[in-house]
């Protein structure tokens, strides 16, 4: 498993990388922290990303009150209507694991709380 001493030391965060791992497969060169990216910097999109988010809301309980994944990821394949949604629904907003624990450790996702975190 990568170093986490940038990571919180608890029983959430632990269980949130063993999830990572099972589900998407953590390289063992790059370093986490709460700013890296699932989307951006782990390379998660498309049916990944969904098995991921519905893993991540079965195994914590999380209520997810707006989510949206096309604000964070991308579909499989091509996207013929990327161009058609709205700057913020395109993929590009980087999901970090900060945000992903936040949400773990309040059991909901709240789009606007999770905008104001510095992750």
């Amino acid at each position: 498993m990568n170093p986490m001493s940038e990571l919180p030391d608890d029983e959430p965060m632990r269980q949130l990388i063993q999830l990572l791992d099972e589900h998407i497969g953590l390289p063992k060169h790059i370093p986490l922290s709460l700013k890296t990216s699932i989307n951006h910097d782990l390379h998660c999109d498309g049916d990944d990303a969904s098995e991921l988010m519905e893993a991540l809301h079965q195994r914590f309980a999380i209520t997810f009150l707006d989510y949206d994944a096309y604000r964070y990821f991308r579909p499989e394949g091509y996207d013929l209507f990327f161009w058609r949604r709205a700057q913020e629904r395109r993929g590009k907003i980087p999901l970090t694991i900060g945000m992903l624990y936040h949400a773990i450790t309040l059991q909901r996702w709240n789009t606007a709380e999770l905008k104001k975190l510095k992750f």
